[in-house]
């Protein structure tokens, strides 16, 4: 059974930093559905590596003025398509997720298709909440990325030219 804080930080998630031993924190887009957090994670959505293959990991949630008010341990348990969790929960997800390309139906079955893991964290017993949550900051340093260009000046195709007075 989880505490009030829990439930009611869960009830308001639409995303959450989601840690699993061994890997750096990830912002995670997530859907609250009775008590638990509702994530797709795989190719062509959000990229979550060994979410999908952890037991447990740490959810942090945030209040309404956007800071950490809980943490959480949360057991994963990855829904297999086809199954009655698969076709109860699949297509709600995918009726909350913006910008799809195609209908509900069509989205849960590329999931099917394409191996994404739609993964249920349901919040364990012994959430940490205020007095004892971290005060320092947790920053962690910039990971590299290949996404980075240099940048340029802009291109202008006539040269501007200042008014005189």
């Amino acid at each position: 059974m989880t505490t009030e804080l829990v439930a009611e930080a869960i009830k308001k998630a639409g995303i959450a930093w989601i840690n699993i031993p061994g890997g750096p924190s990830l912002c995670l887009w997530v859907m609250p559905l009775e008590g638990a957090l509702v994530v797709v994670c795989g190719p062509g959505e959000q990229q979550a590596p060994g979410l999908a293959e952890a037991a447990h990991a740490e959810v942090r949630l945030r209040g309404d003025n956007g800071g950490l008010i809980v943490i959480v341990e949360a057991r994963v348990e990855r829904l297999t398509p086809g199954s009655e969790a698969w076709n109860e929960i699949a297509p709600q997800l995918a009726g909350k997720r913006l910008n799809a390309s195609g209908t509900a139906e069509e989205l849960v079955a590329r999931w099917a298709e394409a191996g994404s893991a739609v993964l249920r964290l349901t919040p364990g017993d012994e959430p940490v909440s205020a007095p004892h949550l971290p005060t320092g900051s947790e920053a962690a340093p910039v990971r590299e990325t290949p996404a980075r260009t240099k940048v340029r000046r802009p291109f202008r195709l006539h040269r501007v030219r200042k008014r005189k007075p």
